[in-house]
C-alpha cells in the first residue's frame, strides 16, 4: 500500500491512499512552523481492521523525523496511538 503526500491548501497536508480514483484512507495535518498538528484520520470501511490507520501514522511520523518536525496529536486516533505507545515519543510536540 502506497501513500501519496498531497498539499490540500497552504500549510494543510495529507498522506492519502486512493484506489481507482476513490480516497480510501488519509491522515491530515496543519503545518505550524516545525509542528505537524495532526487533526484528522480516515479509513474507509473496506479497509478497516487491516492496520491502515497505523500505517498512515507511521508514514507521517517518518516524514516528521526526516524533516525535523514534531507532531501534536489532536485527532482521536493519533491521541490514542501516542498514549498507547512510546514509539512516537521522539516526535511528540
Amino acid at each position: 500500500m502506497e501513500f501519496t503526500l498531497n498539499e490540500l491548501s497552504p500549510q494543510h497536508f495529507a498522506f492519502e491512499y486512493k484506489k481507482d480514483g476513490e480516497k480510501l484512507a488519509e491522515i491530515e495535518w496543519v503545518q505550524k512552523e516545525n509542528v505537524m498538528v495532526m487533526n484528522h484520520t480516515y479509513v474507509s470501511d473496506v479497509l478497516r481492521g487491516q492496520g491502515v490507520a497505523k500505517k498512515l501514522l507511521d508514514q507521517a511520523a517518518s516524514y516528521a523525523r526526516e524533516n525535523g518536525y514534531k507532531m501534536e496529536a489532536v485527532c482521536s486516533y493519533v491521541v490514542a496511538a501516542f498514549d498507547k505507545s512510546n514509539e512516537y515519543d521522539d516526535i511528540k510536540a
